[in-house]
């Protein structure tokens, strides 16, 4: 059996069709500055302790400032925060100029009208290739059981139907 090359294109557009929601992952910079990404690779390590996890682009500019903070929150976005999530996939602007949040743990910034929120102490950092991932220890969270998420699906948002 002969292999082809691998086609990271290709093979990300069969991760996509793989449905999930969407999070902002904030942190505060060492000068005091709110740092956020809008992140689809969020998953639960564990219950006991209560364990996340998200991974980070190499590439990302907030990578250190990520891989070395104390706290930071993972904002769950609803249904109706697609500009949100939209905003803080950009690059550039400054993301925060604009956008309401309360501080938390840590004072990682935390979204009103999100589904749920996680406020995290950093547990560990692991190699994953390209990316870093970073478990957090869930210290305290939220959750809103009216509200429907915001979903990825394809490349594109996609909604939930019962």
């Amino acid at each position: 059996m002969r292999h082809q090359p691998f086609d990271q294109s290709d093979f990300r557009q069969g991760l996509g069709l793989f449905p999930t929601g969407v999070t902002i992952v904030t942190t505060q910079s060492d000068t005091g500055e709110p740092i956020g990404m809008t992140v689809s690779s969020f998953n639960t390590v564990s219950l006991d302790p209560p364990l996340i996890l998200w991974s980070i682009d190499r590439r990302s500019l907030s990578l250190d400032t990520f891989t070395n903070c104390e706290h930071f929150a993972i904002n769950v976005l609803s249904k109706g925060q697609q500009d949100l999530s939209n905003l803080f996939a950009s690059k550039g602007a400054d993301k925060f100029a604009n956008t309401p949040f309360n501080q938390g743990v840590g004072k990682s910034p935390l979204f009103s009208g999100c589904i749920a929120q996680m406020e995290c102490k950093t547990w560990k950092t692991y190699d994953g290739g390209d990316h870093v991932i970073i478990v957090g220890e869930v210290l305290s969270y939220h959750y809103n059981t009216d509200l429907e998420p915001l979903v990825f699906y394809s490349g594109n948002y996609a909604e939930i139907r019962s």
